[in-house]
């Protein structure tokens, strides 16, 4: 009898277990625009880019109502920048580009959150960790901390980074429309803000 009951026990946890700690892909591709604020020198720059998003993540924890998953909202693109020289030497646009993959962990509602979740809204917030490339060519300007004159540059930095948005169902299944903003903050090099709108279709 007390055999019987840990047997029954021990099945049961193992069911809820499986349930919650199950293991679900799920991804999206769309558009994106990126923008950021970087200090180059003496030199000031705002960047604004457009390109494409690709999301993959991993459900690693699910319920009927909620998720949390694991993943990188990849952004590839092509950026237009404003270079502005307080010297005057050095003002001008330029055209790199750009590249921001951040790893993050989001909390999932509704929608989206699986692929069992068919209610009409769902709406996501996450946060994590992130890398983010700019490569530009610009207009030549004087770069005191090396004493030369500097006609490209390229800006690698990490730093903390989340996101959040919503997500509005398409069809019968779990396919959704996805609207995320996100944010990062480099923490090295020229220290930029890193803003972003994307929108994609996930399926």
């Amino acid at each position: 009898d007390q055999l019987m009951k840990k047997i029954v026990l021990a099945a049961a946890l193992f069911l809820v277990l499986n349930n919650a700690f199950s293991q679900t892909f799920m991804h999206g591709a769309g558009i994106t625009i990126i923008g950021s604020t970087t200090a180059q020198g003496s030199n000031s720059d705002i960047g604004l880019g457009e390109g494409f998003t690709y999301f993959p993540r991993f459900n690693f924890v699910e319920t009927e109502k909620l998720s949390v998953s694991v993943g990188i909202p990849l952004c590839v693109g092509i950026s237009a920048t404003t270079n502005y020289d307080p010297y005057g030497y050095g003002n001008g646009s330029d055209i790199g580009f750009v590249l921001n993959a951040p790893l993050i962990i989001n909390l999932n509602f509704g929608r989206g959150s699986t692929k069992e979740n068919t209610k009409r809204y769902g709406y996501f917030i996450g946060a994590g960790f992130g890398y983010h490339h700019d490569s530009f060519l610009t207009s030549s300007y004087y770069d005191p901390t090396t004493s030369s004159y500097v006609d490209s540059y390229t800006s690698d930095t990490y730093g903390p980074a989340a996101n959040a948005g919503f997500r509005i169902g398409v069809g019968r299944a779990h396919k959704n429309i996805e609207i995320r903003l996100s944010y990062m903050k480099g923490i090295n090099e020229s220290k930029p803000n890193v803003m972003g709108l994307a929108a994609a279709f996930n399926f």
